[in-house]
């Protein structure tokens, strides 16, 4: 039997580049702390790197690399007590530009089932069959907390409408 190939540095160094933020945010709306989602990220790659799997193509390298993250983050929620997390305000804050905070605020006020559908989903451009194989759930359930995900951001967006003031509507004085 061949002894594996050394892992490639330079490959390694591409696929960082290439999937390093993608995994931050997936990590950090699970874990809601930059901290750990940066050692999570770290961890994939380390095991990305040690392990050197052969895959089929891109999706399958982006793919396993984001079930590995996903599951690094299970483990580390799991023994979450031993560690404090930073505000909430710090995870909105790194993890998008200003004009899309508003919209990741309500995604991160979803209830945690939601979450990560919608992220690998909407922001990371999964298909519904590609999210349930990352996220080890059958299509229908990832469907139904998409569809309930779209209902409570709908919900929340007309709730803040109702709220804002509204110039040159209403009886005159």
């Amino acid at each position: 039997m061949p002894a594996p190939l050394a892992p490639d540095p330079q490959n390694f160094a591409q696929q960082y580049d290439r999937y390093s933020a993608m995994l931050f945010r997936l990590c950090l709306l699970y874990l809601k702390n930059t901290a750990d989602a940066e050692d999570a990220v770290q961890e994939a790659f380390v095991r990305l790197y040690a392990r050197a799997p052969q895959f089929r193509d891109e999706a399958h390298e982006r793919r396993w690399l984001c079930r590995v993250a996903v599951n690094l983050c299970k483990n580390m929620l799991r023994t979450r007590a031993r560690h404090p997390t930073a505000p909430l305000e710090e995870a909105m804050t790194a993890a998008a530009p200003p004009p899309e905070q508003a919209v990741l605020e309500q995604v991160l006020a979803l209830p945690e089932a939601y979450r990560p559908a919608v992220v690998l989903h909407y922001y990371e451009g999964y298909s519904v069959e590609e999210t349930a194989r990352i996220l080890q759930l059958r299509p229908g359930a990832v469907k139904m907390r998409l569809l309930r995900a779209r209902a409570a951001l709908r919900l929340e967006l007309e709730q803040e409408d109702e709220a804002v003031p509204r110039v040159g509507k209403g009886r005159r004085s």
